[in-house]
């Protein structure tokens, strides 16, 4: 492989936004023919623009590691059939093995590149509402919260769960096969974990609605930084790209996000971010 190739990560295109499709379009382009692309989920909501968002994404760089984000998961009316939970996100599998994009579904792929060799892991976890915010002692609590603010994630309405009941028993589901498969990985190779939601709740302590945190990850995924050999933690969801560490392990959040957000920016949105090196600077 190339020693100048990249392991680069990105998330939150939502391109089903003008201004975010061409950036995609113009600016998400490799540095070398060997780069690898992480793409930490929200592509967007429709199967047609993940797909060929993906595809071109694909056509482009060496390698693509795709993790599934909540917009991918939402049925709206008319898309895929209407196909909901475990079948629309089995769908999502089915083109993304037909252009060559690994998933969760998939054996992680180890990255022996420039940084490498790191074991590329990308997760669906979900969710299970145990975010809660300060001062809320139950998941009922906290949407009633919610809702009195009117901060309420559209998941409530467009993400459904079939065949489970509840967001937090497929989160159960998705945790106990995702905790059994990285047990199983050689602890003599580092992993990079991708998750559409951070695995830790400390970034979510920024938010500027603390409301919304609930929709963010699961506390049952709070030490797996710190059980397995893992180099970095690469998520999005947030829309708040930055870097922070956590009992020594980099967490990075690598949204793009919506164009009012990044238009607010005072610099340019920087799109791919390198994953690796993993060491803080002095």
């Amino acid at each position: 492989m190339n020693e100048n190739a990249s392991l680069v990560a990105v998330s939150d295109l939502h391109v089903s936004y003008e201004a975010n499709d061409t950036i995609v379009e113009e600016r998400l382009h490799p540095s070398t023919p060997d780069d690898w692309l992480i793409v930490a989920g929200d592509v967007g909501e429709r199967v047609k623009d993940i797909s060929r968002v993906l595809g071109l994404l694909a056509d482009r760089f060496a390698q693509v590691i795709w993790a599934p984000g909540n917009h991918e998961l939402w049925t709206h009316d008319g898309d895929a059939g209407g196909l909901r939970g475990v079948e629309r996100y089995d769908h999502l599998i089915d083109i993304c093995r037909g252009l060559g994009v690994l998933t969760p579904e998939d054996p992680y792929a180890v990255w022996t590149g420039r940084g490498g060799p790191v074991r590329v892991a990308p997760l669906f976890i979900g969710y299970d509402y145990t975010f809660l915010p300060p001062g809320k002692k139950s998941k009922a609590e906290a949407l009633a919260y919610a809702h009195s603010t009117g901060v309420i994630c559209s998941d409530e309405f467009l993400l459904h769960t079939d065949p489970y009941p509840t967001k937090e028993a497929w989160c159960q589901a998705r945790v106990a096969l995702t905790e059994a498969r990285l047990k199983e990985c050689d602890p003599e190779i580092p992993l990079v974990l991708v998750n559409h939601y951070p695995l830790v709740r400390e970034p979510t302590d920024v938010l500027w609605y603390p409301e919304f945190a609930q929709w963010c990850g699961t506390t049952a995924t709070a030490d797996w930084h710190l059980r397995f050999p893992v180099a970095a933690m690469i998520y999005g969801h947030l829309h708040i790209p930055r870097t922070t560490w956590h009992d020594g392990v980099r967490f990075e959040e690598v949204s793009l996000g919506y164009p009012r957000e990044w238009k607010a920016r005072p610099e340019r949105p920087k799109l791919l971010r390198d994953v690796l090196p993993t060491v803080a600077a002095e």
